[in-house]
């Protein structure tokens, strides 16, 4: 599988490591269900099939994070995007 770095160009997964979901948003510890939302956050995960977006890290180029549209069946990569310019951008992160 190859990943499109924005700054590095189409580069192998080796160089990568896979941080996780990028849907998931963090709870707000201030809630008054914080705990089970916590718990949720961290242990419960979904299986995805299909198209999904994930956190990357460049480890061996740039060292850039990394949010990457994939196709959790195929493999195949729709888009990548510099994880500072999604938290610029107002998406949720």
């Amino acid at each position: 599988m190859r990943i499109p770095c924005p700054y590095c160009g189409a580069r192998d997964a080796h160089e990568f490591a896979y941080l996780g979901d990028a849907t998931l948003t963090r709870p707000d510890p201030a809630a008054p269900d914080a705990e089970g939302r916590f718990f949720d956050y961290v242990y419960q995960r979904t299986n995805p099939v299909g198209a999904h977006e994930e956190w990357w890290y460049h480890a061996q180029g740039c060292r850039q994070w990394v949010k990457v549209a994939r196709d959790t069946r195929t493999h195949a990569i729709g888009g990548a995007t510099l994880a500072r310019d999604v938290a610029t951008s107002g998406e949720p992160v």
